[in-house]
């Protein structure tokens, strides 16, 4: 039984090896520039510097701290130029499946206007924004334009060449739909629910794996801290420096926080919350940069406070306040702009739940009375919309008073501040102006809209899970750090001679090796750097606004500085008695 264990697990493993080699080789024919000329100049080159890097070694006499990393670095160039054609595809097909929900219902909304199916690949190929999706279709036009091909065969020929199976999929039965001489417009509409299903699916799936990332990020935290404090109390026995060990766990500390905030940022769903557009300036922005001019001057305020009374400038004596409040004070205007982020993002959530029955009832509205938009917002401004009823009311009146309608609908969306409300409200008004029905367009784009929104809602409850969890880990780590500098500081207090005893108990002790105010500073140095990392991974995982993490990076500063100084304090009290 264990033998057909082990031989399964290894045929298992042989396949995955085979699935990554056959991917490579894959993304290798799939690059622009020729695979000979990229092993020529890419690949040989970085194995000669390999080689030569296990050469140094062997013939130059170096530091044993540097016999392993400097192969270890000539590797590293070699998977790196093996691998890159890989994660440069990787990449591309990570694009196209974020965009792809948004990228099928444009496609849907073009389609059911009065527009032949060649201009609606021309037109979504103008849309920047999709980026390699409206590569793509413009590769698609390409093909029809300039080597006289169908509209089927252009897409069976690129579904062969795109990196994603996704859409990939996509064009192959799009190629079978239109052979078989039915129209685009149904094809696009019974795609729908297929389409967003699978996004709902591949949502779901990174929002699983940002779960395990937290658990494998916790486990290693919490090694980190035991290594730190080991790292500090040791010496005390070992008598080594204690202030190049203490460094060296900070670094690797710090370095393992980067590394998680880097996979987080790679594995968490690509769903932008803000809109912020490049043609004007609206007030919502001019109150973020102003709170944020303000906050950092503040900020800057108190560093120098705070300089000055650790250097004695000022009648305040500098060991009255802890070192760890030092640290935390001039954090604290930073609420500033993140209280103000904070409620400005509220207010873009709430027209986000808003906008799903606005666009409804416009659409429906306009089927109804066979009137234009301008009569049905008339009727519609007096309804209550929540945080968007007065951007409602604006449209109206910029409407009413014959500005252009993408003008208005551009304001509108500039003023909501909601990427889901301008990429919908961008393609209603497409869809309306090329004689789309307006029904059929609003409710195409509230159903897909009501999609995201419930995804967005599993996002926020875990960045909730994901806050607890850093929280908590902040303050048990900070109160392992510092309880170890204690015990330090108090048993260096303690001022016994045991030079006279019969056995010389100072061959054992070594408390002479610390430098406690260094170690105190490292450790102050490193919850600071725990508070800006963690902030960020909230941030990347809840999806909002960067200025956002200011608000969690002053809240976490403040626990650590308030632990670590009562921990620091509880110790001095405890042991000293």
């Amino acid at each position: 039984m264990a033998a057909e264990e082990a031989e399964a697990t290894s045929s298992l493993e042989n396949i995955e090896l085979g699935d990554l080699v056959d991917s490579v080789l894959a993304s290798y024919r799939r690059m622009t520039m020729p695979t000979f000329q990229y092993i020529l100049f890419i690949v040989v080159p970085s194995v000669v510097f390999f080689l030569a890097t296990v050469v140094t070694v062997f013939v130059v006499s170096l530091p044993t701290f540097l016999t392993v990393p400097i192969p270890m670095l000539g590797l590293l160039a070699v998977v790196t130029a093996v691998m890159y054609p890989k994660i440069r595809q990787d990449q591309r097909r990570t694009r196209m499946e974020n965009r792809f929900h948004l990228f099928v219902t444009h496609m849907t909304i073009l389609s059911t206007t009065n527009i032949d199916r060649v201009e609606v690949f021309r037109r979504i190929g103008a849309e920047e924004e999709y980026g390699p999706l409206a590569e793509e279709a413009r590769r698609i036009v390409q093909l029809i334009d300039a080597w006289n091909q169908s509209l089927d065969d252009a897409c069976r020929m690129r579904a062969d060449k795109v990196p994603s199976d996704l859409l990939a999929d996509f064009l192959d039965r799009l190629a079978y739909t239109i052979n078989s001489g039915e129209s685009l417009e149904s094809y696009l509409v019974t795609e729908q629910d297929a389409i967003i299903r699978n996004y709902a699916t591949s949502y779901e799936g990174k929002l699983e794996n940002l779960q395990v990332m937290k658990d494998l990020y916790l486990s290693m935290v919490l090694s980190v801290t035991f290594a730190l404090v080991f790292a500090t109390v040791l010496p005390i026995l070992s008598g080594t420096n204690p202030t190049m060990t203490v460094s060296s766990v900070v670094v690797l500390y710090s370095f393992i926080q980067i590394g998680f905030l880097y996979a987080i940022y790679t594995l968490a769903p690509s769903d932008p919350l803000w809109y912020f557009p490049e043609e004007r300036t609206t007030r919502t922005e001019w109150k973020l940069r102003v709170s944020t001019a303000v906050g950092g001057l503040l900020s800057a305020l108190l560093v120098v406070v705070v300089l000055a009374v650790m250097l004695g400038w000022t009648g305040i004596e500098s060991d009255s306040v802890p070192l760890p409040l030092y640290a935390a004070l001039p954090t604290t205007p930073l609420l500033i702009p993140g209280i103000v982020a904070r409620s400005a993002e509220e207010r873009v959530k709430d027209r986000d739940d808003a906008f799903t029955s606005f666009i409804r009832a416009l659409g429906s509205s306009e089927t109804a009375r066979q009137t234009t938009t301008t009569r049905v917002l008339e009727s519609l401004r007096d309804k209550n919309f929540g945080s968007l009823t007065g951007l409602v009311d604006d449209l109206f009146k910029r409407l009413n008073l014959r500005v252009d309608a993408s003008q208005a609908w551009r304001h509108f969306t500039s003023d909501a501040h909601s990427y889901l409300i301008q990429k919908f409200s961008e393609m209603y008004l497409v869809g309306r102006q090329m004689g789309g029905e307006p029904k059929h367009l609003g409710e195409l784009i509230s159903n897909n809209m009501s999609e995201v929104l419930q995804l967005r809602q599993r996002r926020s409850q875990a960045a909730s899970t994901l806050v607890g969890v850093l929280y908590g880990i902040t303050a048990a780590a900070t109160f392992a750090f510092f309880i170890g500098l204690g015990i330090v500081d108090v048993i260096s207090g303690l001022g016994i001679d045991f030079s006279n005893s019969a056995f010389n108990v100072g061959t054992l002790i070594n408390t002479q090796v610390y430098d406690l105010e260094l170690i105190e500073y490292l450790l102050v140095l490193t919850i600071l750097v725990n508070a800006v990392l963690s902030a960020l991974m909230i941030r990347v995982v809840d999806g909002g606004h960067k200025i956002n993490a200011y608000i969690h990076f002053v809240v976490l500063t403040w626990i650590s500085a308030v632990i670590g100084s009562l921990t620091l304090e509880l110790v001095s009290s405890l042991l000293s008695v």
